[in-house]
């Protein structure tokens, strides 16, 4: 995937805060599904590592900013392709820092889930780029 081929999630980095991405997290958890949910989590407790680079870290902010902003390129109230747009945005960001985020940061993504899910939901995240263009992380 191409940075061209995602909306410009960019612009939505000084919309991100932890309170509204926990509220919209648990609100669309289920619906969404595990592996989802895990992108989203890993992102999130990647902003507090010091191995991601400041370049990185606006990444995620601005993935996670367009994940909880209620305005969308496809609205995610229309089931099942409302939330496309918002995994592409995780995935393709996620791909990115995946060789700095820790074994430690994707663990507490995992506890998070269990949380949401039962555990052969939360299985579901084990594969994370499985389905996608292409299933290697780097």
């Amino acid at each position: 995937m191409q940075m061209s081929d995602l909306p410009d999630f960019m612009s939505y980095k000084d919309k991100f805060n932890k309170r509204a991405f926990i509220e919209k997290i648990s609100r669309i958890a289920k619906r969404s599904g595990a592996k989802f949910v895990y992108a989203a989590l890993v992102l999130y407790y990647t902003l507090d590592s010091n191995k991601v680079s400041f370049k990185d870290k606006a990444l995620i902010l601005g993935a996670l900013g367009y994940l909880i902003s209620p305005l969308d390129v496809i609205p995610d109230a229309i089931p099942l392709a409302g939330l496309s747009d918002d995994l592409a945005v995780l995935i393709y960001v996620v791909k990115k820092v995946w060789g700095d985020v820790g074994d430690d940061i994707k663990k507490k993504a995992k506890d998070k889930l269990t949380q949401w899910f039962d555990s052969d939901e939360v299985k579901e995240a084990d594969d994370l780029f499985k389905n996608d263009r292409t299933e290697d992380p780097v």
